[in-house]
């Protein structure tokens, strides 16, 4: 397996590179680091048999057809602020990787179109009156299922959760959805046979229904409070109390 020698480390400093499945050119994963990082992806695959994280999957198929995952160094010589920023602009260009999170300021500086920027800086900032989860979920997934990409599945709190009353789905930094939780169910296929997943024992899903008209009303297209939005915040889960 290749590795990048001390006195060409030294060179590289911090660098954002990409994963390439050869079987079809595509960008499968983005990533940053220094050193070996980019190799880092190709000892897990081998060296572990987990099967719930689908970038891992991907080179073991890639290796099983007999080819080699394209490592490619996309920017390099950057300190880490910079790779951060390059990082989150290709994860926000390459849709669809593997990647489980957005980059580096994503949900709140990531590609919009006009109307959302209007949304997301001219929307009326929400009052928050009852005990709320703030989940922020990616854009693209909404397309599908606003509900099943906000409900499944999150490290949460087994005491907070109790005390949710509502749940906020968010789009960069807007109020897209609100749902009301009835259960709440550790991530295991068996409870939620619908969505046709894996077990994910160490996170919490739930089911719900959509949130009345007086709470939608008060809620929805509205802004999440600043002191809820930081700049570059990784945690996509978020409690109101």
């Amino acid at each position: 397996m290749i590795e990048f020698p001390p006195e060409v480390v030294k060179e590289l400093k911090y660098y954002v590179y990409r994963l390439i499945d050869p079987r079809n050119g595509e960008t499968f994963y983005v990533g940053k680091g220094k050193g070996n990082r980019i190799f880092q992806h190709m000892k897990g695959a081998i060296k572990t048999d987990d099967s719930t994280e689908i970038k891992l999957n991907t080179i073991r198929e890639i290796i099983a057809s007999g080819l080699e995952v394209i490592h490619v160094i996309h920017r390099h010589g950057m300190t880490e602020e910079n790779s951060l920023e390059v990082e989150a602009a290709l994860i926000d260009a390459y849709q669809g990787m593997t990647n489980l999170m957005g980059g580096y300021g994503s949900n709140d500086f990531g590609p919009m179109h006009a109307k959302e920027i209007l949304d997301k800086y001219a929307a009326a900032e929400a009052v928050i009156e009852h005990k709320v989860l703030m989940i922020t979920i990616n854009k693209s997934v909404t397309q599908k299922s606003i509900y099943n990409a906000t409900r499944f599945a999150w490290k949460l709190s087994k005491v907070k959760i109790k005390e949710v009353e509502y749940v906020f789905a968010v789009v960069q930094g807007v109020i897209i959805d609100v749902f009301k939780p009835l259960e709440w169910k550790i991530a295991l296929a068996k409870n939620f046979p619908e969505l046709n997943t894996e077990d994910r024992p160490k996170r919490i899903g739930f089911v719900g229904v959509k949130a009345d008209q007086v709470v939608l009303t008060k809620y929805l297209r509205k802004r999440i409070p600043s002191k809820y939005r930081k700049k570059g915040a990784a945690n996509p889960v978020k409690y109101s109390f």
